[in-house]
């Protein structure tokens, strides 16, 4: 299969984010870009790491598990975004190496649980809701402080930063809403004492809104490996009743 289009994709998103920093006034070194495989097979992400990348986002834990068998000589760094189920805490905990969709205590005590058997411990960003949609996870803003206090007693854990997910709308002002809120939110704690400088925000869609908010991080999927080959509903989250959450 002709995966061709991949180098130019890349190109052109790492194009389009720099110009989108420049745009806001900021330097281009610090917004990251993370690439999301989700419904896209092993072969696709081999030819993605042979473009140098070797950092992958995922909405499913399955997604994760079949596909790191067939990669495991890639030496990929797989990060779940995916809203995640405390039953699948077993093979994040010996797959992942950063979840960014950590949004209540008794996931948090699971991933530890498991985390503590490997001997492992990873990345995590705490995913905040700060659209109105229901079909939006993520913590509540106002239990922020107490939930970034209790993971200190989570050694496995190494809280990073937040993560959120704009309202679905056409509003650029109400995308920016949200953006703005997350990076608020991260500010107040960081000025309590917690070290979460990474704010993981913006797609394919929005990613220049999510930038001039103050993105250190955006999830890019269509605009680098295209159009996805089964409709986004075979993948939603269990239960969510949500679709695309990674660009």
């Amino acid at each position: 299969m002709d995966h061709s289009h991949l180098a130019h994709n890349w190109a052109d998103i790492r194009h389009r984010v720099a110009e989108a920093c420049r745009a806001a006034g900021r330097d281009p070194s610090e917004v990251s870009i993370l690439p999301v495989s989700k419904t896209f097979g092993a072969d696709v992400v081999r030819e993605a790491v042979a473009l140098g990348l070797h950092r992958f986002g995922e909405n499913k834990v399955q997604e994760i598990r079949d596909k790191s068998g067939p990669l495991a000589d890639c030496g990929i760094d797989w990060v779940m975004i995916g809203h995640l189920q405390t039953n699948k805490a077993k093979d994040v905990a010996r797959l992942a190496s950063e979840v960014q969709s950590l949004d209540r205590p008794e996931l948090a005590e699971a991933l530890h649980r498991r985390l503590t058997l490997e001997g492992r411990s990873i990345d995590v960003l705490v995913q905040v809701k700060t659209s109105r949609e229901d079909s939006k996870y993520g913590l509540p803003p106002d239990q922020l402080p107490a939930f970034l206090d209790s993971l200190r007693q989570y050694d496995t854990l190494r809280v990073r930063g937040l993560m959120t997910l704009a309202i679905h709308t056409d509003d650029p002002a109400e995308i920016r809403a949200c953006f703005r809120q997350l990076r608020e939110l991260r500010d107040a704690e960081m000025a309590r004492g917690h070290d979460i400088p990474r704010l993981s925000m913006g797609m394919s869609g929005d990613f220049p809104l999510a930038i001039a908010e103050g993105s250190t991080e955006v999830r890019i999927g269509t605009a680098i490996f295209g159009r996805r080959p089964y409709p986004d509903s075979y993948y939603w989250p269990e239960g969510s009743g949500q679709g695309d959450i990674s660009g």
